[in-house]
C-alpha cells in the first residue's frame, strides 16, 4: 500500500480507547505534531474533560479546525469483526471505533497544517486547533467551555471548520453550512390511578392524551427555508403504567424532540405545544432542555473556499446542507464566526465495523491544506 501520512496518524490516534469524555493522549499525540511547526499549545482541562487550544500565529484572521478525540462506545465486541481499537485494513477500508467519526479527519487536519506551512512559513494570520473530548458526551465541559474561555479573553475566531463526516456517497459532495436547533421536552400527563374494571373513578392519562399527542405528530411547525427543511417532531419514548393488566396508571411521560428551522425559535414552538396542550384540557408538566440553537453560514469567503478546494482536489460539485444532528459548531458560531462541517462518508458513524474508504484519506487532507491556501496564503 501506497505510504500515507494521514493514515499513519490516523491509524495512531485509532489505537487510543478515548471512549467519551476519555481523550487518552490522542490530543497529546496531535500536540506534539502541531509544536513541531510553531504551533502555541494551551491545553484546558474543565472537570474531567480535556481540551486543546493550539494556535499558530497571533494575528486575524483566524482559520480554526474543530473536531473531538472522544468517541462513541462500541456497543458489543463481539458484534465487530475485528477489535475496534485495533485498526485493521480490509478491502480497501479502515476499520475501527472512531474511524469515520471523526479521528481520519482530525488526522487529515493536522497534515494539511504540516504541509501547508512547510509551503507557506509566513502566512497571513492564525492556523488554530479547538479540540476536545466530550462532544460524544453531555457536552458541557468541552467545545462550549473553550470558546467561554476564548471570548472572555477576545480572542475571536474568523473561520472555522468541523471535521465532523458530512459526505454521503463521495468525498466532499455534501459539507454543512448549518445545523437545525435542537429543543428536547419531557411531558408528564397526569391522571388518577384505578382499577380497569371501574374506569369512571379513575383518570387515563394515555387515553385524555391521545388527541393532544395526535394533534402534535400532525401539526406543520413550518416550511422550512433555502437552508432548511422543515422543523421535525419526534416522540423517542412514551411510558406509562404498572405493568399490571388491571390498573389505570395515575402518570403518562413523554420524551420528544424538536429539530427546528430558522423558520421558529424555540420559544415559539414551547408556546404552541402549550396552547396545544391546554386545548385538550390536560393537567401536566413539561421539562424543556435547549440542545442547541440553529446556526447557519450562508455563502462567503468559507463556503466558497471549501467548494473550490473540493473541486480543485476532487472534480465533485458540493451541495451545501443542514441535515442531521448536531454538533458543536453549535457552540462557535454565535461568536461571529462562519462555521462549516467538512469530513469522510457518514454511512457507518456509530454503527458496529465503523470504517471509511483508505482512498478518501489523503484527498481529505488535500482539500483542508487547499482550504489554508485559499483563504491564508499571501
Amino acid at each position: 500500500m501506497t505510504h500515507s501520512d494521514t493514515l499513519d496518524l490516523s491509524l495512531q490516534l485509532l489505537r487510543q480507547p478515548s471512549v467519551t469524555p476519555v481523550d487518552h493522549n490522542c490530543q497529546d499525540i496531535m500536540a506534539k505534531r502541531l509544536a513541531k511547526i510553531g504551533f502555541n499549545i494551551e491545553n484546558m482541562r474543565f472537570e474531567d474533560v480535556d481540551n486543546l487550544w493550539a494556535r499558530r500565529g497571533t494575528e486575524s484572521p483566524v482559520f480554526c479546525f474543530a473536531g473531538h478525540t472522544d468517541v462513541v462506545p462500541t456497543g458489543q465486541l463481539d458484534a465487530w469483526s475485528s477489535d475496534p481499537f485495533k485498526p485493521e485494513i480490509r478491502d480497501g477500508k479502515l476499520y475501527g471505533r472512531g474511524s469515520a467519526d471523526m479521528k481520519t479527519a482530525l488526522a487529515a487536519m493536522v497534515v494539511a497544517s504540516e504541509r501547508f506551512v512547510a509551503k507557506h512559513p509566513d502566512h497571513k494570520g492564525s492556523i488554530a486547533f479547538l479540540i476536545t473530548s466530550d462532544e460524544e458526551g453531555p457536552s458541557i465541559n468541552g467545545t462550549v467551555k473553550v470558546v467561554e474561555t476564548l471570548e472572555a479573553r477576545q480572542e475571536k475566531m474568523t473561520w472555522c471548520l468541523v471535521g465532523e463526516p458530512s459526505s454521503t456517497h463521495t468525498l466532499g459532495d455534501i459539507v454543512k453550512n448549518g445545523r437545525r436547533g435542537s429543543l428536547n421536552g419531557v411531558l408528564r400527563v397526569q391522571g388518577k390511578q384505578g382499577h380497569v374494571a371501574y374506569p369512571h373513578l379513575a383518570i387515563n392519562p394515555i387515553h385524555v392524551a391521545s388527541k393532544a399527542i395526535t394533534e402534535l405528530c400532525e401539526t406543520v411547525w413550518d416550511a422550512g427555508n433555502e437552508y432548511f427543511p422543515a422543523t421535525s417532531f419526534q416522540i423517542s419514548n412514551i411510558h406509562s403504567g404498572t405493568g399490571a393488566t388491571n390498573v389505570i396508571p395515575d402518570t403518562m411521560d413523554v420524551t420528544f424532540n424538536f429539530r427546528y428551522s430558522t423558520e421558529v425559535t424555540a420559544e415559539i414552538l414551547k408556546q404552541r405545544v402549550i396552547e396545544i396542550l391546554d386545548r385538550h384540557g390536560l393537567q401536566y408538566s413539561i421539562d424543556w432542555t435547549l440542545s442547541g440553537l440553529p446556526f447557519l453560514t450562508p455563502v462567503g469567503e468559507l463556503v466558497n473556499a471549501a467548494k473550490h478546494a473540493i473541486k480543485h482536489v476532487t472534480g465533485t460539485d458540493t451541495e451545501l446542507s443542514t441535515s442531521g444532528g448536531t454538533s458543536d459548531g453549535r457552540f462557535i458560531a454565535p461568536t461571529g464566526a462562519q462555521v462549516l462541517e467538512l469530513g469522510v462518508l457518514n454511512a457507518t458513524i456509530h454503527q458496529v465495523n465503523e470504517h471509511v474508504n483508505i482512498d478518501e484519506l489523503e484527498p481529505l487532507a488535500e482539500i483542508y491544506e487547499q482550504i489554508l491556501v485559499e483563504l491564508l496564503a499571501k
